[in-house]
């Protein structure tokens, strides 16, 4: 039988005896004949070698005068390579090389770009230093000298996965599961509020006399201002409701418009004389500890974070895309061994009005087959985190699982890790809290424009980490599944908080967390024209793990 796939080869050279690097393996599938290819590289491996090497495959292959041109562009000829001209450097900026406009299916997008100079300076209390945003490799090849010295080693790797919930849904749209979610968000959400306040349930705040002082935790059950402009706050516990007011003229008052339906919160104030509600005096969310300290990796290592790639889309910016798999196989992007990808593979289909118009690929499975050679050209040993998002093809309703075993099959070439979204995932000891972010469509659309927006989308991201929850509201946009546990409070701090589906870029730390949104590989479609959105396609950012430094790479 044929090698056609990674995983066969791996099950034959285990047959003869042999361990191979990530990167080995994919080098011999993408080749033009991948049994006389693994032959040829076993039989000039040393006697004493227990494990193939990408090293050893590339040069068996470079030496075969018969080979074709190999799916990894990693191999092209080192005399045609624009970045070994001493005119071209090793940074550029967009579209310098008429060859690499030329492979794009995708229509430059010449608004698409950030600069530091143009974005608003982060806040001075939440907010990290701007990160040095640079440009991308440009141009199809890169100097295979670059490469061979660019190597990972499998045995330092390390991904840990905490909270995929793939293949433990268990609701069923009865009422008793809504109950058990709620039940369960409260429960959950209400422990890390009552330490700071002296809590009573609502039942017996009813039986206080007037004037006591008092507090409670609850779910935020309505919002609604009276007629003086004082704010009301019905509080719902697992007891009952209580109504809290909040006074126009208290400096807490602003915070009333952070707050979101269904969110957990404490309040702190006095009875009124008749015991019949509480005036708030202060108003606690779970929210990330201000002492919070973050962990470091022990070695220089670094990640890079993307999402929304779009694959299908007439729109995907593939010229973009070829820069940044060219850079990764560069000793620039040395360090760089993991790629997480926060949702939106693919472009899918019927997901928004009118989409099939905008489709350079109609079919759904054809756009994750379409995806799969695009990721291909990622160097083969790095280490692939993925989660699901809106437009890829698992259920929109959040929690959503991660992708099934036919998608998985699909994007097989790099023995990627798929995993739900939301998921906490662990590098090397940095916790990096993944999820697509369909929630930020809705925190934006509620919150003050300087509470979050489009253009700052880590501010909306801020409000989810004070919340401790990514989706706190239900019954709006955000398709939620009721579960008897709910997925998606963020019970662990996270080190770095990762998102996108808004396709702009936007960083930041919020009481030390680092906060990213990473933008797009997507030009603007006629339903973001139709929505105000201008996306800041072709950005990569680069977190370093040992610093948690944070550096933006432009290759749009």
């Amino acid at each position: 039988m044929p090698l056609e796939t990674p995983a066969r080869i791996v099950s034959e050279l285990a047959t003869r005896g042999y361990n191979a690097e990530r990167e080995a393996v994919t080098l011999l599938a993408d080749a033009p004949d991948t049994d006389a290819a693994l032959d040829r590289a076993l039989e000039t491996l040393p006697d004493d070698a227990l494990k193939l090497r990408a090293r050893h495959v590339r040069d068996t292959l470079e030496t075969d005068s018969s080979r074709r041109s190999l799916g990894d562009r990693s191999l092209s000829d080192p005399a045609e390579s624009p970045s070994n001209s001493p005119e071209s450097p090793a940074e550029t900026t967009d579209g310098d090389s008429a060859e690499t406009s030329a492979r794009s299916n995708a229509p430059a997008d010449s608004d698409s770009s950030v600069s530091t100079a143009t974005k608003s300076p982060p806040s001075s209390n939440d907010s990290t230093s701007s990160p040095v945003e640079t440009k991308g490799v440009s141009g199809d090849g890169i100097a295979s000298e670059q490469q061979v010295t660019r190597e990972i080693d499998p045995e330092q790797l390390s991904v840990e996965i905490d909270g995929d919930m793939t293949g433990q849904s268990t609701g069923t749209g009865e009422y008793s599961d809504f109950v058990a979610v709620f039940r369960d968000r409260y429960e959950r959400l209400s422990k890390q509020l009552r330490g700071r306040v002296n809590h009573r349930p609502t039942d017996a705040l009813e039986s206080l006399p007037g004037n006591e002082e008092a507090a409670v935790v609850g779910m935020v059950s309505d919002i609604r201002s009276t007629a003086s402009g004082h704010w009301l706050v019905e509080l719902e516990d697992t007891n009952g409701t209580f109504p809290t007011l909040v006074m126009k003229d208290r400096p807490i008052a602003d915070l009333v418009g952070e707050l979101l339906l269904d969110e957990v919160i404490a309040v702190e104030g006095t009875l009124a004389d008749d015991g019949g509600i509480l005036f708030v005096d202060s108003l606690h969310f779970p929210d990330i500890p201000r002492t919070y300290e973050p962990s470091t990796a022990d070695r220089p290592v670094k990640a890079a974070l993307i999402s929304d790639v779009h694959v299908g889309s007439q729109e995907f910016k593939a010229d973009a895309w070829h820069r940044f798999a060219d850079w990764l196989h560069t000793d620039d992007a040395e360090g760089v061994e993991y790629l997480l990808i926060a949702g939106d593979m693919v472009e899918g289909v019927g997901v928004y009005p009118d989409q099939d118009e905008e489709l350079d690929v109609i079919d759904v499975y054809d756009q994750y087959e379409r995806f799969s050679e695009y990721l291909k050209e990622v160097p083969g040993d790095m280490e692939i985190v993925m989660i699901p998002g809106n437009h890829d093809a698992v259920r929109l309703a959040e929690p959503q699982p991660a992708f099934d075993s036919e998608l998985r099959q699909t994007m097989s070439a790099h023995d990627a890790r798929f995993t739900s979204n939301p998921s906490l995932v662990t590098i090397e000891g940095v916790s990096v809290l993944m999820y697509h972010g369909v929630s930020l469509d809705e925190v934006i659309a509620e919150l003050p424009d300087e509470k979050a927006s489009y253009d700052e989308p880590q501010k909306a991201m801020y409000q989810l980490l004070k919340k401790r929850h990514v989706a706190p509201q239900y019954g709006g946009h955000t398709r939620l599944a009721p579960e008897t546990r709910d997925y998606l409070i963020i019970d662990e701090v996270p080190d770095v908080f990762h998102a996108g589906h808004v396709h702009k870029l936007g960083y930041g730390k919020y009481h030390n967390v680092l906060t990213i949104n990473s933008g797009c590989w997507q030009a603007q479609t006629d339903f973001q024209k139709s929505v105000n959105i201008d996306p800041d396609a072709g950005f990569a950012p680069i977190v370093d793990l040992e610093t948690l430094e944070l550096t933006v790479r432009s290759f749009g």
